[in-house]
């Protein structure tokens, strides 16, 4: 893989983002970086990459927002994540790239249209919190999501939300539920062919832009309004996944 221009001004700023997103804005958005990458590499290509470099900030971000969690719901996700984790992976040995890339592509536009669904009120919040086997299958929903395009955030959004926990609480809770899920893939990717030496030494590349976003996110977590960071990546998300599809299928 040559490490061009074209690489530099599409997978820094991506990388970036994902560190914003991860150090303070949930991680939903995180997955943003996945799908730009795939407009210029092979999905499999862009998985492989930012899977490294989630985990990273996943371990960056545990610290900041340690035991401010809900212990009970990140269980829950991380339960459920294992057997959807396993799905992915079985599908993911049947998938060909294209079919990753629509499948990429149809995750961003759903995560977009449900977050304005969400904003909009027109998905109303759950009148209780939703109980422990909610959570369980949010988490298999969010392990496969997250295995084929690391998007496992709309799902574990859901059940979250129902609780009515402070955006600190759900912030940690995110970042701990998504670092064991995280490293469930690992493995799978390993065997599956995801990691080669290309993918390591883009990782190394891009280890930088992602913990500076992390950084800036645990800051912006206090001081930016979720609104600015959530359309700039709403906007991306429609572009590449709208891309991604029209590619996938042509």
């Amino acid at each position: 893989m040559e490490f061009d221009t074209t690489f530099f001004l599409v997978a820094v700023p991506a990388a970036f983002i994902a560190g914003v997103s991860k150090g303070g804005f949930g991680g939903g958005p995180a997955f943003a970086a996945t799908a730009l990458m795939a407009l210029i590499m092979s999905p499999a290509m862009a998985l492989g990459i930012m899977l490294p470099l989630l985990m990273i900030a996943d371990l960056a971000t545990l610290r900041p927002f340690w035991k401010q969690w809900d212990t009970e719901a990140a269980k829950a996700l991380i339960y459920g994540g294992l057997p959807g984790v396993i799905l992915g992976a079985a599908l993911y040995k049947l998938a060909n790239a294209d079919v990753l890339r629509v499948l990429i592509g149809l995750i961003s536009l759903i995560f977009v249209v449900f977050q304005m669904a969400r904003a909009q009120g027109w998905i109303a919040p759950a009148k209780a919190p939703l109980g422990k086997s909610v959570g369980l299958i949010a988490g298999v929903v969010s392990g496969f999501t997250s295995f084929v395009s690391h998007a496992g955030g709309p799902p574990a959004a859901m059940y979250l939300l129902s609780k009515g926990m402070g955006k600190t609480t759900y912030q940690a809770t995110t970042v701990l539920a998504f670092w064991a899920i995280n490293a469930m893939k690992a493995v799978p990717y390993a065997f599956l062919g995801v990691f080669t030496v290309d993918t390591f030494n883009a990782g190394l590349i891009l280890v930088g832009p992602i913990l500076l976003g992390c950084v800036v996110g645990v800051y912006a977590h206090r001081a930016l309004p979720e609104r600015v960071f959530f359309l700039i990546t709403y906007v991306l998300l429609v572009s590449a996944g709208s891309k991604l599809i029209y590619d996938g299928l042509t």
